[in-house]
Formats: C-alpha cells, sequence, structure tokens
C-alpha cells in the first residue's frame, strides 16, 4: 500500500477516522441498524479510460450512496480503495478522485473512515455504511398486491450518453451538458429515500435498468407487475436527442441514472408528492403490482411491449 496516497485521501479534517488509513470502527446510534454496501468501478468498463478523475470520484461514492438511498438510511461512513496508481501523473490523477469524492461527501456529511492506495488493474472499490432506525429499513421484499409503483427523477438519460460514447458521436449540443452531466454525476436520491420510511413498502435503485431491477422487487416479493409505456419519465433532452423507441428502450433497460423504484400502497400518493415538492426530485407513478406473476409492459392501448433485453446481467456475458 503506498500510504502517504492513502493519507492524502484522508488528508481533511473532516475526512478520516482514529485508526490506520486502511482501518476503521463503526457503531451505529443505539436504536439503528447498519447498513452496508459495496460497490467497485473498474476503467474500461464503468468509467471511461479518459474520464475526468473528478467525475470518477463523484460516480464511485454516488452509486454507493445510492444503495443507501434505496434502503432508505442515512449515509454515515465510507472506506476506498483505489488500485493503479502509482506513479507522479496518478498522483495528479488521485487529487482529482479526492476532490470529486470528497465535494459529494461533504454535501451528504459522510465521512471518509479508511483509504487503501495499491497497485493493479485499475480501479475503484468503495465500502459505503449508513443507519436507519431499527426496523424501518426499505427492502426488496415487501411488495404487495394493490401497490403502485414509482420512480424519482427520469430514467433513460445516463444511458443515452453512453450509447453517443460508445458510437463515438458527438451529443446535440443544447444537450450535451445535461445528459452528459447525467452519466458522469449521478445523484443520490439520500433525501427521497429517508422520506420514505414508513411509507414505501419495497424499493431498490435502479442500477441494472428498470425492468431488471424492478424484477429483483418482484422476485423477493412474489408478486408480478404492469408497467405504463406512457408513463415513464423522460426527460426532454431524451425525447428530442433520442428516437422515440430509443428512449423507450434505453428508460427500460439502462441502469446508469440511479434513481429510485419503489412501490405503496395507492392511499400514499398525496404524502409522495409532498416529498417530490419537498426535495425537488419528481416522483412518477409507473404501474401497479398484481397478483399473477412476471413483469408485463404496455403501451396506452394495452399491446404488450417486448423488450430487447432486460438490462444489466450480472456475471453474464
Amino acid at each position: 500500500m503506498y500510504a502517504d496516497q492513502a493519507d492524502a485521501l484522508l488528508s481533511d479534517d473532516r475526512l478520516g477516522g482514529p485508526c490506520g488509513p486502511n482501518q476503521a470502527l463503526f457503531a451505529p446510534p443505539p436504536g439503528h441498524e447498519l447498513v452496508m454496501t459495496v460497490d467497485t468501478l473498474v476503467s474500461g468498463v464503468h468509467f471511461p479510460q479518459n474520464s475526468d478523475p473528478a467525475d470518477v470520484g463523484h460516480k464511485a461514492l454516488a452509486v454507493n450512496l445510492s444503495d443507501l438511498a434505496a434502503a432508505g438510511a442515512d449515509a454515515s461512513w465510507v472506506t476506498v480503495t483505489v488500485s493503479g496508481a502509482t506513479g507522479e501523473q496518478d498522483g495528479q490523477w488521485l487529487a482529482g478522485f479526492r476532490s470529486g469524492l470528497q465535494t459529494l461527501a461533504r454535501r451528504w456529511e459522510v465521512t471518509v473512515r479508511a483509504a487503501w492506495v495499491d497497485r493493479g488493474p485499475s480501479l475503484v472499490s468503495i465500502g459505503a455504511y449508513g443507519v436507519v432506525p431499527a426496523g424501518q429499513a426499505l427492502r426488496r421484499s415487501g411488495a404487495a398486491v394493490g401497490d403502485d409503483i414509482y420512480v424519482t427523477g427520469s430514467l433513460g438519460d445516463a444511458g443515452l450518453a453512453l450509447e453517443y460514447h460508445f458510437a463515438r458521436r458527438s451529443l446535440p449540443a443544447v444537450h450535451e451538458g445535461y445528459l452528459t452531466r447525467r452519466l458522469r454525476r449521478p445523484e443520490p436520491r439520500l433525501d427521497v429515500g429517508r422520506a420514505l420510511r414508513g411509507l414505501a413498502r419495497a424499493a431498490i435503485d435502479i442500477s441494472d435498468g428498470l425492468a431488471a431491477d424492478l424484477g429483483h422487487i418482484l422476485a423477493a416479493s412474489g408478486v408480478g407487475a404492469t408497467v405504463h409505456l406512457e408513463r415513464l419519465p423522460l426527460s426532454p433532452s431524451l425525447r428530442e436527442a433520442g428516437a422515440r423507441e430509443a428512449g423507450l428502450r434505453l428508460a427500460l433497460t439502462a441502469g446508469d441514472d440511479y434513481e429510485l423504484c419503489f412501490t405503496a400502497p395507492p392511499e400514499k400518493e398525496a404524502q409522495l408528492q409532498g416529498i417530490a415538492a419537498q426535495t425537488g426530485v419528481a416522483i412518477t407513478r409507473i404501474g401497479e403490482i398484481e397478483a399473477q406473476r412476471g413483469l408485463r409492459i404496455v403501451d396506452a392501448a394495452g399491446v404488450r411491449y417486448r423488450l430487447p433485453k432486460p438490462g444489466y446481467e450480472h456475471f453474464r456475458s
């Protein structure tokens, strides 16, 4: 481990803990449960190799905070592993990475408690820890027949930016800033997640695509669902920069927006729209939980829509 580089990630007074750079002690407050998540971003897979390191720092933290948001947790601490940073140029990369990570960490009052820098493939791995009042954590397994299905924000924006990147095409100038920001700097919906405690029955963050992640809720809850195409929240940029069919496909299968998908009883609608007003994050009702197993996606005429693919599947080529 390169101790000086690891210490640099902890050098701010707001960052770091009482242990060594690769050690940490955690104790949740009385009456709370600890929520833990870990995710790894690999260069050339989860972010382009020439990415701005500040963008990488922001996104690496954001994707983990998104998992905590889906549990309704308050984010508290993170641990950081950076591999492949060894030379003077890499030291400059680490400084940029730290800047992006630190800015987001300060915004959500998250403390970096341990850091590890080592040789190896270029990757970033973050473990995030949060707390939630005992018995109030949001899970995937609570969806009930009759619940409405909701998503936050808009869907498919980051997926469109990624498709343009892989095709080596330039995004339309009027939409480039918004769509690129949605890909490189996703916003974890921690405020919404906390507010959903006691309202939502099941929740997940959309990291593998709406269809795939909603499918995880359905499997864990033993239920089915219908999603209505015309209700999917598509941003003006997605509608204007991509064809309609591409926009719908991305909204259903692209997961890099890191929005929340959750279910709640119909009588909670007014309270949910109150949360949307308070947080400034749109909450859209897109479907219903049903007894019949499986996910059905239908258009305005009730015709079944067939996905070209369900979304990202781990451990499959």
